[in-house]
């Protein structure tokens, strides 16, 4: 088959002569290629995402397969001094819940704000809110986790501000308007929600005191949560964590019958480590994605958030009162912090796996070690919650604006990634 007529081209003038269609179609393909990438990365590589600490053979990440050759490993390298600060202030984003706001409640040093991560093999783009809601157009992100992982959705929220506020939609979907909050960006289309689902699978509390900060509480390792499973399928995006809730006392279930225990000192019960725990949950919350039937989305895991407690555990008096990051040269990293990294990521590499049998993406947003250097970005006794003792600092959630914000220039670094493979492979298509 052959076009006919004019066809104009990239210098504005026409040509009339009759032109193989596959011809044509090469043509258009290489001055997209030109452009698209140009528009979409600007001045960046393109990026193929394995962590350092994982087997590229068996990686498979967003964007893991760009038409380009090029890569470069975001989640290695320093922070770096930048004079320039944040993207926002507790001033220009009024979406900054009290219990990250540190500088409403009076911390008084700035100097935690200014700083970026520098990647060591290449530049990381600073966060383009107009770029990122383009990206995501018609598209819906959900945060599935505890609290921190709802920190990374208002760091989300904060930075697309700038371009524009979304609407509150939650009453729609729920009743619970902390835990399962919805935003809507009527103008792309776009919704970001949270799902609060800090062990991924079934919980219940086992205290016959009632719930506190540190009472035992049933998992049932072999069934996902449904308040998160049950809503999954709308999602375009899933990026799922957890963490600190699996350092309390926990009794373990299966199938129906108790296998054992964490921290419960009870006869005749099973003793556990808690990565047994974290480990089966993830498996479970990784096997129902792949099993669900109209889930269609891509999963990223964001990988453990470390906590910085010094001079005392977290209820016995620690704190975090550092007020800049730590070089490699000072950063000593407790082993637990490395079991809870790779049992997650042996448990998304196996997904990685199964999930390509259907067409699913299972990718890495890896923030452990850019957030091991980051003792000073803690609220510790500058956020306010409702429901928090205040003698108690904060050394596991995220100031806002603060280095989580980074966690968000990895997500659309990953985005970017996304769209140029995608134009890669249509491309392909047509050649």
């Amino acid at each position: 088959m052959k076009f006919h007529g004019p066809v104009e081209l990239p210098n504005g003038k026409t040509t009339s002569t009759d032109i193989p269609k596959h011809v044509f179609q090469v043509a258009i393909a290489l001055i997209l290629l030109t452009i698209i990438p140009l528009f979409i990365n600007r001045n960046t590589h393109p990026p193929i995402l394995p962590s350092p600490k994982i087997d590229n053979d068996q990686y498979y990440g967003l964007g893991s397969r760009g038409f380009e050759k090029k890569s470069c490993d975001i989640f290695a390298g320093k922070w770096v001094p930048f004079p320039r600060g944040p993207y926002y202030t507790n001033e220009t984003c009024n979406l900054i819940i009290d219990q990250q706001n540190c500088m409403k409640f009076g911390r008084p040093d700035m100097e935690f704000q200014k700083w970026r991560w520098k990647p060591d093999e290449c530049e990381l783009p600073l966060f383009d809110a107009l770029q990122f809601l383009e990206l995501v157009r018609g598209k819906s992100i959900a945060f599935v986790g505890d609290s921190v992982g709802r920190n990374q959705m208002q760091s989300l929220l904060c930075l697309l501000a700038s371009v524009v506020y979304p609407e509150d939609i939650t009453e729609k979907y729920t009743s619970d308007n902390i835990n399962f909050k919805h935003w809507f960006y009527a103008d792309y289309n776009f919704t970001i929600a949270t799902l609060w689902s800090p062990f991924l699978v079934k919980a219940s509390d086992a205290d016959p005191n009632g719930h506190s900060y540190n009472s035992i509480m049933n998992l049932y390792l072999d069934k996902a949560d449904e308040a998160w499973a049950a809503e999954i399928t709308r999602f375009d995006y899933v990026i799922i964590s957890a963490g600190q809730w699996f350092f309390r006392p926990l009794m373990f279930y299966e199938n129906g019958q108790l296998v054992g225990c964490y921290k419960c000192q009870q006869e005749n019960v099973t003793a556990l480590t808690h990565y047994y725990g974290y480990r089966k949950a993830f498996r479970t919350a990784f096997k129902s994605l792949v099993s669900l039937k109209d889930y269609k989305g891509v999963t990223l895991l964001r990988t453990f958030s470390p906590s910085h407690f010094e001079n005392g555990d977290w209820n016995k008096g620690g704190n975090c009162v550092r007020t800049r990051p730590f070089t490699k040269e000072e950063l000593k990293v407790d082993q637990y912090v490395w079991e809870m990294y790779f049992t997650q990521v042996e448990e998304q590499r196996a997904a990685a796996k199964e999930g390509r049998k259907r067409g699913l993406q299972f990718s890495l947003l890896d923030t452990t070690e850019a957030m091991l250097l980051r003792p000073d970005g803690h609220p510790n006794h500058y956020g306010h919650s409702p429901h928090r003792n205040v003698t108690l600092a904060d050394c596991v959630h995220w100031c806002l604006p603060g280095p989580i914000d980074t966690w968000n220039e990895f997500l659309l670094y990953m985005l970017m990634g996304e769209a140029q493979t995608t134009f890669g492979r249509k491309l392909e298509r047509i050649a």
